[in-house]
């Protein structure tokens, strides 16, 4: 399971900030190029409390994969964008990609914003 993560992660790191919801996290930052995002992109994040949101609202983590499924247009190959503040902690995040991945979810891209030149 450990090695589906670290696919994963290396996959589908992304940077692309404009046409996801607004919940204030601040994203990792890497060198990774932008992507550009499906219109109404499906996105939980993790604030640096470990709250969790989908889109926009607030979810239980035991909610949220059946949260999910109420919105999915794609069923189980829908992609789901994970973006997780910089600061939070990790077992956080990786619990939220588990339960994602757990509920039948594959396609889960990470959000990062873009290092820049100062």
């Amino acid at each position: 399971m450990v090695d589906l993560f670290l696919v994963l992660l290396l996959v589908f790191i992304m940077t692309a900030t404009n046409l996801l919801p607004l919940v204030p996290v601040d994203l990792p930052k890497t060198d990774a190029e932008s992507v550009t995002l499906q219109q109404d992109p499906v996105t939980v994040s993790i604030q640096i409390d470990g709250s969790v949101f989908l889109q926009d609202e607030p979810v239980e983590l035991d909610d949220l994969a059946d949260r999910l499924a109420a919105i999915s247009t794609k069923g189980f190959e829908e992609r789901i964008y994970l973006q997780g503040d910089g600061q939070a902690n990790y077992e956080a995040i990786v619990r939220v990609m588990s339960k994602i991945n757990s509920a039948g979810y594959t396609n889960i891209g990470l959000v990062t914003d873009t290092i820049r030149d100062e």
